[in-house]
């Protein structure tokens, strides 16, 4: 048998919870149903709230740095940094243009950078390079045997999806097809040659930043001079690293669009 409240019951209520209660409840569950729904939804906005600070709290804000490259000068030599992080991205280019292409060239072939009794050669000095027929290349190694070896593992370490195949002196090169496989396997290739791009500028980064350091251990710069100047010096690593970065995309991009495939 349902008990209902009484009116004035309610009355007493409503000033006891809060909240008007204005109808006939049903006792034969707690009224306190209604108020901890409340406080757990409360509890419930209360925890989503300390886990949004938590997320806000880890996510890094990233500080505007300004260069002042005549602090810097004082210190360490400005335009060697500069020099050194870009030659990483020339050779970088330099390897784009060459090895990393959708269609295999006799050019690209030729510069195949060869190593032979500890030196490095391009290909097209150790041996003839014809196109035999438009699906194959042909590398005569009749001068220098001794670097077959060398120049079958510079063929196939290239990155250019080469397959050489080995007929006494001379060696055949099948052109390999465009397709969707190639031009990702290029294009996982192109950012193997964007990772070693990015460690050679953080290489020579890490290089200054030791001597800013060195610096600092010696007595000749304050604690405070010596992380103003690594954050400056660590702000020109990520510029360049800005850039690889961008002629990455612009690479890939060329080699995973659309084109005929043979």
């Amino acid at each position: 048998m349902l008990k209902f409240v009484s009116l004035r019951r309610l009355g007493s209520l409503s000033r006891l919870f809060g909240y008007p209660i204005s109808q006939q409840y049903n006792v034969s569950k707690p009224l306190l149903f209604r108020g901890d729904a409340i406080a757990l939804q409360n509890a419930r906005n209360m925890a989503k709230g300390k886990d949004k600070k938590k997320e806000d709290k880890g996510k890094s804000v990233k500080k505007k740095v300004e260069i002042n490259e005549s602090s810097l000068r004082q210190v360490i030599n400005v335009e060697k940094l500069r020099t050194n992080m870009e030659n990483n991205l020339l050779k970088l280019n330099d390897i784009f243009l060459k090895f990393v292409t959708v269609r295999t060239s006799i050019g690209a072939i030729e510069n195949v950078p060869v190593i032979l009794d500890g030196k490095k050669y391009p290909l097209i000095e150790l041996g003839q390079i014809v196109r035999k027929n438009p699906k194959v290349i042909a590398i005569n190694m009749a001068a220098f045997p001794q670097a077959l070896p060398a120049t079958m593992k510079a063929l196939t370490e290239s990155g250019m999806n080469l397959n050489p195949q080995q007929d006494g002196t001379t060696l055949f090169v099948p052109v390999p097809k465009v397709t969707r496989e190639h031009r990702e396997n290029l294009s996982k290739n192109a950012k193997a040659h964007f990772i070693k791009c990015r460690d050679g500028v953080r290489e020579v980064q890490n290089k200054f930043l030791k001597t800013i350091k060195s610096k600092e251990l010696d007595g000749q710069l304050s604690e405070d001079t010596c992380r103003q100047l690594s954050e400056q010096v660590k702000c020109i690593g990520d510029s360049y690293i800005l850039k690889a970065q961008q002629m990455l995309d612009v690479k890939q991009a060329e080699l995973l669009g659309k084109g005929e495939e043979n």
